[in-house]
């Protein structure tokens, strides 16, 4: 890079205007971080490089213009929307770099109830989004705890999963086409369809990019017929993971397809107030939706399955529902954590992976084991748990939850002393056993130490991504690909 930092802002201003430019230093301070960096800035400790200016962006053309003058000048730039990131993926490692925020891109372009889908540009909240789906009796299936925050295009290029991902897939599954914007400023679209054989599917070069490939503008996703009215919700608790795996399993093999299955161990139970109607138990349980027909036949084929297993004791679905009602994250949640961590320095963080059916369980005990054996500040940690709340035919997720009293350090070394070591444990065994080190949340910038080793011989292929879009290397830096 030459430019100094006021040249970048000046070339900037004169490309969007000045009033989309902004340089107010808390702005840029707020924005050189996600979540997974809680505790520090929370103390208003800011450790990563601040950025040189925050682009509010109008529309596709001026996100072209604007990579144009950074990949000419060589200026890194993170693609933010929503900011609900927690892997570390927005953070502006780079000196001088340029936040491409594209909240200000919101407009809902079209609900097409022939061809059932729908599209919206990057900074459409996905709430909203949901919310005029339903009022004309539709939804997108997709639902991510952050789902009050969380915006269309941040939700593509993380590759994100919905808590009915079950039933409806991931992000993935849903998206039908979409625009985007590569660092050379080249516009590209890829078409609505419903399928084609073409060549390899390249919208899948763009979905998960977690922004270090291009910028998403605009996304086109299937819509659902939505029936709420036929909820049910079903669940059990039971004595140990291992058979909670089993079932879960069946049910898939079976062919059921609950939106919401989900296996609790009793220590993450106990931090849902599971432990009041199964204490010391492991608590499994789904939900059956759609189509009264279909959701009934699904909760009673999987109430089947279950009861096969006279280990299993029924709890009460009206206790599931009222929690599971209550489980997204909006606004006002994340305001009260921040007032409870800066009170109690009192952390709660997860690691997420995935793995075939024959692995899953001894990636839980394994990881589980080398973390009360080999992690040095063991008795910092206030609860050490898991669950697992998305599931396939092949497999399912596993989300790792710790809680812990940061004790004997600065807020600013509170991430190497107990997050980022807790992450690498779980990732080291979740790769030792076969399965993969992330399964939702995006690889950010503190998976990539083990980047290569997750792809294996096929890292070639994405190498060759970055190689052949981003030569100059001015997407999101340190995301998804490992800085030499």
């Amino acid at each position: 890079m030459t430019l100094t930092r006021q040249a970048i802002v000046d070339g900037l201003k004169n490309i969007t205007g000045k009033d989309r430019v902004i340089t107010d230093e808390q702005v840029l301070k707020e924005n050189s971080h996600d979540r997974y960096k809680k505790l520090e800035t929370i103390f208003g400790i800011y450790t990563t490089p601040i950025p040189a200016a925050v682009v509010k962006l109008a529309d596709t053309k001026q996100v072209s213009d604007v990579l144009k003058f950074l990949n000419k000048n060589k200026v890194n730039s993170v693609a933010r929307t929503g900011g609900t990131a927690t892997e570390g993926g927005l953070e502006t490692i780079v000196e001088n770099s340029v936040v491409l925020d594209g909240s200000q891109m919101n407009q809902i372009i079209k609900i097409d109830s022939t061809n059932m889908q729908a599209t919206a540009q990057c900074g459409v909240n996905l709430g909203e989004f949901e919310d005029l789906l339903r009022e004309q009796g539709f939804t997108t299936g997709h639902s991510p705890q952050s789902k009050p925050l969380a915006h269309m295009g941040g939700l593509v290029a993380t590759r994100s999963i919905g808590q009915f991902s079950t039933l409806y897939g991931g992000i993935e599954d849903m998206v039908i086409g979409l625009e985007a914007v590569f660092p050379n400023g080249e516009i590209i679209r890829i078409k609505n369809v419903p399928r084609r054989a073409c060549g390899p599917d390249i919208r899948h070069v763009i979905i998960g990019n977690e922004g270090a490939l291009c910028f998403i503008t605009e996304v086109t996703v299937k819509i659902y017929k939505y029936f709420p009215e036929n909820n049910k919700f079903l669940a059990w608790a039971l004595d140990d993971m291992s058979m909670g795996f089993k079932i879960l399993r069946e049910v898939m093999v079976q062919g059921y397809r609950p939106s919401v299955a989900r296996l609790y161990d009793a220590e993450d139970g106990v931090q849902h107030s599971f432990d009041q109607f199964a204490q010391d138990k492991c608590v499994l349980m789904f939900m059956a939706e759609g189509n009264k027909h279909l959701a009934n036949a699904t909760a009673k084929g999987i109430a089947q399955v279950v009861e096969k297993y006279e280990e299993c004791r029924p709890i009460d679905s009206r206790l599931i529902e009222n929690w599971f009602n209550h489980l997204n994250w909006g606004p006002e949640k994340i305001a009260e954590e921040r007032e409870i961590i800066l009170k109690t320095q009192h952390m709660a963080y997860t690691t997420e992976v995935s793995g075939n059916w024959d692995c899953i369980n001894t990636i839980y005990e394994n990881a589980i084991k080398k973390i009360r054996e080999n992690y040095p500040h063991m008795d910092d940690l206030t609860m050490l748990g898991g669950h697992s709340s998305h599931s396939y035919q092949t497999g399912t997720n596993l989300y790792f939850v710790y809680d812990y009293d940061v004790k004997d350090c600065k807020p600013e070394e509170e991430i190497n002393k107990y997050h980022i070591a807790l992450n690498a444990l779980i990732v080291e065994e979740t790769l030792k056993a076969g399965g993969s080190m992330v399964h939702h949340h995006g690889i950010g910038k503190y998976r990539t130490p083990w980047t290569k080793q997750e792809h294996g011989s096929a890292y070639y292929i994405l190498k060759g991504l970055k190689d052949q879009f981003d030569p100059n290397g001015i997407m999101n830096t340190g995301t998804i690909y490992p800085v030499e």
